[in-house]
């Protein structure tokens, strides 16, 4: 089947360091043999890089998320009314609570999204994933809400430690000087709970995929193998480890998950997995799925068409990828119609 829609994805945000994973799940859709539609990227910033992309038809700020949903849904009425928009892919945690609230809206208006529920999305956040885990009896690494910066210094905790944001980030820290000077760094950019975990020392291994009513889909795994300042994947390579892909499932069947996923792992030294985080939407290296011809972003939009989900190829192991910058020529009358009027049209 053709992929004809008109499909608008979010996390068009594109820092070398830390990128969105928006563009990176655009370009699965364009270089997908079926997809036949356009492409709508939205963005909260006029200086994110990925909404003046050339593989982009069109391009629209939103409102921060801290706007509320109904602001959300507000502008997202007037880029459909202009866009007739038929499905839509968010790709940030920060904005996925609004997006869950105002999904029977879109979907009133022609507007599919695959999306976890309110709950599934609480269940997963960083300072209750001990419990998820324990429930299901994953091991994750201990884990625990900081609201007084002294505990760096009488917590008892040794180090390294590492200390995250409440929505991204994460600092590995070696004393406690490096541990307040992240918690109030991390505190001020994403808020309140900052969270402190244990660390353990291993190779950091990842999954992405899809949870359907059939469970864990089209299982795509990475392993780690060059890292920026902020712990992001700079390069990674595919894996194949059916342990990680039992995790994986044994969290998308216990959450009932429905939707994109990321679940971030490490393999100690002793073979034991810890699932770090569980992301809740593409990650920014989601273009290794199309390396690897598992095309995740366009099998999504196939489902939310009616499909089942396909029948893959196997995994092929020893697919490398390298993330580069690169510097994209922008026309200041483009700039200036996203700053002045929240849109282009390329």
């Amino acid at each position: 089947m053709k992929v004809a829609w008109n499909i608008a994805v979010t996390g068009m945000n594109a820092r070398p360091e830390n990128p969105g994973p928006g563009y990176a799940v655009a370009r699965c859709l364009r270089q997908g043999a079926a997809f036949r539609g356009r492409l709508v990227g939205l963005g909260y910033d006029v200086l994110d890089a990925g909404l003046y992309h050339t593989g982009l038809d069109s391009s629209y700020l939103l409102p921060y998320p801290a706007a509320g949903p109904e602001a959300l849904l507000e502008r997202l009425l007037e880029v459909h009314e202009r866009e007739h928009l038929d499905a839509l892919i968010p790709c940030l945690d920060a904005e996925l609570p609004c997006f869950i609230a105002i999904a029977p809206e879109l979907e009133l208006r022609g507007i599919r999204c695959m999306l976890p529920s309110a709950d599934q999305l609480r269940r997963r956040n960083k300072d209750r994933l001990p419990d998820l885990c324990r429930a299901l009896g994953i091991h994750t690494p201990e884990t625990r809400t900081v609201s007084d910066p002294s505990f760096f210094r009488n917590g008892g905790w040794t180090y390294p430690l590492v200390v995250k944001g409440a929505f991204y980030d994460a600092v590995v820290c070696y004393d406690a000087h490096q541990a307040e000077d992240a918690y109030y760094r991390l505190a001020a950019q994403w808020g309140y709970p900052v969270l402190v975990q244990r660390f353990h020392e291993g190779q950091e291994i990842n999954l992405t995929g899809l949870g359907t009513s059939q469970g864990l889909t089209g299982a795509v795994m990475m392993s780690k193998r060059a890292l920026t300042d902020k712990g992001k994947a700079w390069a990674g390579v595919s894996v194949v480890d059916e342990q990680l892909e039992r995790l994986a499932a044994t969290l998308i069947e216990g959450l009932g998950w429905r939707g994109p996923f990321e679940a971030e792992v490490l393999r100690a030294r002793d073979g034991q997995l810890y699932l770090i985080e569980m992301n809740p939407r593409f990650p920014a290296w989601i273009y290794l799925s199309h390396g690897v011809g598992r095309n995740l972003p366009l099998t999504l939009v196939e489902m939310l068409q009616g499909e089942a989900p396909p029948a893959f190829a196997p995994l092929r192991p020893g697919v490398m990828f390298l993330r580069y910058a690169e510097e994209l020529i922008v026309d200041m009358k483009s700039f200036e119609n996203l700053m002045m009027r929240g849109a282009f049209i390329s």
